[in-house]
């Protein structure tokens, strides 16, 4: 018998528990820094020193972070459903956690890429360098999705909440377009939870049940209940 189908879609919110700053927030990772100077593709022309440096920090930021109870409790889920993660956070807290199936948005802090081929994509778990080149000698730069950018994994994402079950948001308003519109891919009928201190469910054209709270303690009930609900079906 196969697996309910569980979509998840989280933002900032649940890295935040981790000790990742949340974008653009007050006091956050993105304050003194103006988002023209350091993700754009205009920045990365002008002065790819300084965007490169801005994102070793976030890289250097990201790793010194570890999984919180939100990301565990989805691992936990991938026991009785069939668990994909759509995020839109570019560090690999979901992978470190356990997660099987991560699609990431907004890229990757872990991966390099060729300025000249979106296809040319490396590791990189260090510092990148300005004389850092692909394997036809052009410039390389972070695998992240700049301000302007097509979201190229949106139409695998779509995909997936269109064939979902349930559907958990945390940690974002999904607002933000193009993946503003993802939530409302979910077929008719799908269970939808949102996940948040102060829920906006204005933007979700279905029933939602809001669970006010935030990540590391929402998840992890939601959970529980789902893993309830998994294991009295199969009785």
């Amino acid at each position: 018998m196969n697996k309910p189908i569980c979509v998840v879609l989280t933002g900032a919110g649940i890295s935040a528990e981790s000790g990742i700053p949340t974008f653009r927030a007050e006091d956050g990772l993105w304050a003194g820094y103006n988002i023209e100077e350091v993700c754009t593709p205009e920045a990365l022309k002008k002065n790819r020193a300084k965007v490169l440096e801005f994102y070793n920090e976030r890289r250097r930021n990201a790793q010194a972070a570890q999984p919180n109870a939100a990301h565990l409790a989805l691992v936990e889920l991938e026991k009785a459903y069939d668990v994909q993660i759509i995020t839109q956070n570019v560090d690999d807290l979901h992978e470190r956690a356990g997660s099987q199936n991560v699609l990431h948005l907004h890229g990757e802090l872990n991966k390099a890429r060729s300025s000249f081929n979106t296809d040319y994509v490396v590791p990189c778990l260090g510092d990148q360098h300005i004389d850092d080149k692909d394997n036809h000698g052009h410039p390389m730069r972070p695998h992240i999705v700049f301000f302007g950018e097509n979201v190229p994994m949106l139409d695998q994402a779509v995909k997936l909440v269109k064939k979902a079950d349930i559907v958990i948001v945390i940690g974002t308003s999904l607002q933000v377009y193009p993946t503003n519109g993802l939530v409302n891919e979910a077929p008719y009928g799908a269970a939808i939870y949102l996940v948040d201190p102060n829920p906006n469910t204005g933007f979700i054209r279905k029933h939602v049940v809001a669970v006010k709270e935030k990540a590391g303690e929402g998840v992890p009930k939601i959970v529980k209940v789902l893993l309830n609900k998994a294991a009295r079906s199969s009785n």
